[in-house]
């Protein structure tokens, strides 16, 4: 009889799933979050405390300071006078009136005032044409004013005859044509040496004497503004944008002709590689302000910002090249086997396989470069060109402003602040676009 039991011996099965019920307040909101971000442990309990200690102290000193701003004065002088009638005599406040007073000088430096639209219409270009590069949902349609855009930025900011930016637009013809009808018949590797030289060449020698013919024979154009005044905010984004738009590509080709088999390419990109970087770049901004025009034909003028722009570029180029290779370096030796099997040639299995994927590694690194390249446009100031902070010393050695220090610091760090924020955050939403496309 071992198989019958009594009810008393039978086990208990639930019919119904008992009601849900709240988590405990300690595993639910913000408990939670404190628990397990600042006081998971005794080290970060106390950390936790020193910093929010430390973080008080900071702004129970800066925060009276700032909400104390005075906007509306016109001189140091009379920026304290506001201050002591308002809260008293020596309490710390800002004098932000020297932003109000000065902020066109520090954005656009000396270019003239009736002139400020043209800057302003070069920034609107340059959002234009680079949109289409950075979001895919822009029409392709755009690319066409991506390409023309440089030179009509030139334009609006140099101004000058119409010829100038036509003659430079021609020196890209002739690298074009070169790659176009000079491949078949001499090889890929000699048109591309060709495609580099001639417009080189023609640059240095004859691009000028054309645009000032034709600008003789029909002088369309703006009114001319030199590079002495271009200065502030103005001046650091041509220079940063210019070095880093250029130097992306230039990069690239160093990155390629450092792996290259061919030992010609491979040690004269070493070379320059290993110059550019071993020598800092204040080095080579004096040797653009005045080594280089001892290397140019006689009686060659040659513009001081475009002379920073191309060393700024060239040494951007040498950075960019080392993280280049880099994610070259971290791809499997499979990718290249399978882009031979599949019989592409060396351009086309590059372009299609190799660096797609060699750039989608190096991307924090490219931008680390270009956030690098971009407050390093301040080192101008050494060769006589007025950035933000060249405009600050000089706002600060007038007779109105003396004695001011801060509140321009302030003002130019959070201008560039916003710059590098946006290229960082930029960079983050590329690297989670480019994740999401590959799974």
């Amino acid at each position: 009889m071992a198989d019958m039991h009594s009810e008393a011996d039978l086990a208990f099965v639930r019919e119904t799933m008992l009601a849900q019920k709240e988590p405990p307040i300690a595993e639910q909101g913000a408990l939670k979050w404190l628990r397990e971000n600042l006081f998971s442990s005794w080290l970060n309990a106390i950390l936790t405390v020193l910093s929010l200690l430390l973080v008080y102290w900071v702004l129970a000193h800066t925060l009276p300071w700032l909400l104390r701003g005075v906007w509306d004065a016109g001189s140091l002088a009379e920026c304290r006078e506001i201050r002591d009638a308002r809260y008293g005599d020596g309490v710390d406040a800002a004098c932000f009136a020297v932003i109000t007073d000065r902020w066109q000088q520090l954005l656009f430096g000396f270019y003239p005032r009736e002139l400020y639209w043209r800057p302003i219409l070069a920034l609107l270009c340059f959002f234009a044409a680079i949109a289409p590069v950075l979001f895919a949902r822009v029409p392709r349609q755009m690319l066409g004013f991506t390409v023309a855009a440089p030179f009509l930025i030139f334009l609006l900011l140099w101004g000058g005859t119409i010829w100038g930016p036509l003659t430079v637009a021609l020196g890209f013809v002739i690298g074009w044509a070169c790659i176009a009808f000079l491949t078949k018949p001499l090889g890929r590797l000699v048109a591309t040496i060709a495609a580099v030289l001639l417009p080189i060449i023609f640059w240095l020698f004859l691009a000028g004497p054309l645009a000032r013919e034709l600008g003789n024979i029909l002088p369309i154009g703006l009114e001319p503004v030199g590079s002495k005044d271009f200065g502030g905010f103005m001046l650091s984004f041509v220079i940063g944008v210019a070095g880093i738009i250029l130097s992306l590509p230039l990069g690239i080709l160093l990155a390629l002709g450092r792996q290259s088999d061919l030992f010609l390419i491979n040690k004269v990109s070493v070379g320059f590689i290993e110059l550019i970087r071993g020598v800092p770049l204040i080095v080579w901004l004096f040797t653009a302000s005045l080594l280089l025009n001892y290397f140019l034909p006689p009686g060659t003028n040659f513009d001081i910002m475009l002379r920073v722009i191309i060393m700024v570029t060239l040494f951007s180029a040498a950075y960019i090249a080392e993280v280049v290779r880099g994610g070259l370096a971290a791809l499997p030796k499979g990718q290249y086997e399978a882009a031979d099997a599949l019989g592409l040639d060396y351009w086309q299995s590059m372009r299609l396989i190799i660096l797609p994927q060699a750039l989608k590694i190096a991307i924090p690194g490219i931008v680390s470069t270009f956030i690098g390249l971009f407050k390093d446009t301040t080192l101008v100031v050494f060769i006589g060109l007025l950035d933000p902070i060249g405009l600050s010393n000089s706002i600060r050695a007038t007779t109105d402003w003396n004695g001011i220090y801060w509140e321009l610091f302030l003002f130019i760090g959070i201008m560039f602040w916003i710059f590098c924020f946006s290229m960082s955050r930029y960079s983050m939403y590329l690297e989670r676009k480019l994740t999401r496309e590959h799974r």
